[in-house]
Parts: C-alpha cells; structure tokens; sequence
C-alpha cells in the first residue's frame, strides 16, 4: 500500500532553537487512519500544523522531508505549497465554537473554500454543500445553512466542521481532537460519522488525540509521541496485546477501563518517564541540540 503523507525525520524547533518535534517519521496511506497519540504538549498537533503549513510564527522546520501525493512540500516556493495544500488536504478542528465564525452564516463557512480557492461556481458550491450537510446526517440541511453557529448544538458544529473538511474531497485530513469539546454520547456519534466519511471517500486520515480509547476505535496504525519524538510506531491490533516500549505499555496501564471500574488510576511510573527523558536527552545530544 503506498502512502499519500509521508513524514521524514522532520525536526521543528523554536527559533531560539530548543526542539519541539525531534526528527519524527511516519506514513498514512490512502484509505488509512493513523493516530498520534501522547500526553497534552508531546507535540502531536504541531505535526499536523507542519503538513499543513500553520506553524506558529515562533516555531520552524529545520531538518526533514513532508511528502503528500508524491511532492516534498518542503521543497516547494511557498506559494504553491499553499495551492498544494489547499486542493489536496484539510483539517477538521478541535474547537466548533472556535473555528466557525461567529458572525456569519453557516453556509458560506462551507463553501467560502470552494469558490475562493478552487474556483467553483457559488451554485456549485452551494449544492454541495447542501450534499454534504446531508451527508453527515444533519436534517434540514437548508435550514441550517441559514443558521449562525450559536443557533446550532455542539454536535451539530462538529458535524459542519466535518462537512466542510470533506467538501473538496481532499486527499489528506487531519482530525484534531475532533471530539474533545463533546460530552461522551455526542463523541461516540462524531468517531462513528469520521470513519464512515473516511470510509467513504477512501481518504488518507492523520487523527491527533490523546485517548488510546478513541484511537482503538478508529485506527489502523499509531505513532506513540513523548515530547516531539517517536517512541513506537504500530498496527493497532500488535500495538493493544503487545506494546514493544516501556512509555506505551505505561500509557496503556494508564488507561480506565469499563471492565473493571473499581481498579482506580494508574500513574505512568517515574521511572518510565525519566528512561524517556534520557533517551530525547540522548538524541538531541547526537542531534547537536
């Protein structure tokens, strides 16, 4: 199977020069789902921010390739790496409240990307949007195109966000914590309406989070990260009976179960997280940090 994303030893540092993501490699294949999994600040979402080239100003890549259908962006002039992008991948956000304009119909929110960036005509536009909207199994798709964002319930703006990333049939989408703003109902009918989307449109899917529970519902592989670097790399079925590296087996442990809810937390032990802290302390050293 070939990959449509693939990440080579890409290395993103402030501009001081502290790293934040340490040489992390990883592919997503056409019809795949990869997670990116690790505690909040291990750098997942600004592996997404990378491909998609919405780095923080403070922050840039110095070493490393991203290739997406074949092109190393990074190669490219920075304006047909923006057109590239553009045409061939988006992002679905963490926040609806956030990402969807306050002020304005829902409607355009959607088809704004169509016309202004890919040249559809707004009736075009417009019917695919409403298309989409049903897709998602939003009922009264007319109705809420006219709606504004505060006129809509949570999953419904999650449920937009979703339509609008599919809008282009892009290639590529990144999922960023997409679910983490719902209560655990709405979250359950999000991940089912992703991978059904996914499915359907046979996309390449890079899906950031920080629950291991999401991810065995909705992946075929996963990248393990610890404070920008890539501890494991796995398919998901060898990844739950069988973690190969210390920080992944500890994570799992930290994980509740359904099973047996008297058990109480689980800690990553110290122990583990200093082994990992020696080994990024090892690598930046051969990195020349």
């Amino acid at each position: 199977m070939s990959s449509y994303l693939t990440i080579k030893n890409l290395t993103v540092r402030l501009k001081n020069g502290a790293p934040i993501l340490r040489a992390v490699s990883l592919d997503v294949a056409a019809g795949q789902v990869h997670g990116l999994v690790g505690e909040s600040g291990a750098g997942k979402s600004m592996i997404g921010k990378a491909v998609l080239g919405t780095l923080p100003r403070a922050l840039q890549v110095t070493s490393g390739e991203i290739w997406l259908d074949g092109v190393d962006l990074l190669s490219l002039p920075a304006s047909e790496r923006r057109r590239r992008i553009g045409a061939t991948a988006a992002l679905i956000p963490q926040d609806p409240l956030t990402a969807l304009n306050p002020s304005k119909r829902i409607g355009p929110q959607i088809t704004r990307r169509l016309v202004d960036i890919l040249g559809w005509r707004k009736q075009d536009a417009e019917a695919r949007a409403l298309d989409l909207l049903g897709e998602v199994h939003i009922p009264d798709p007319a109705r809420v195109m006219r709606s504004y964002p505060h006129e809509l319930s949570g999953g419904m703006r999650q449920r937009i966000l979703i339509a609008s990333a599919f809008a282009a049939e892009p290639k590529l989408i990144i999922a960023d914590e997409p679910t983490t703003a719902l209560d655990v109902t709405v979250q359950k009918q999000i991940l089912r309406l992703i991978g059904e989307m996914q499915a359907r449109h046979n996309t390449a899917l890079l899906f950031v989070t920080h629950d291991l529970g999401v991810v065995s519902k909705v992946c075929d592989t996963l990248s393990v990260l610890y404070a920008g670097k890539v501890v494991e790399e796995a398919r998901m079925q060898r990844f739950f009976m069988r973690p190969i590296h210390p920080y992944s087996a500890a994570l799992l442990a930290a994980t509740p179960t359904y099973t047996n809810p008297d058990s109480g937390l689980t800690p990553v032990p110290q122990t583990v997280t200093d082994a990992v802290e020696r080994e990024v302390r090892e690598h930046d050293l051969r990195a020349g940090a």
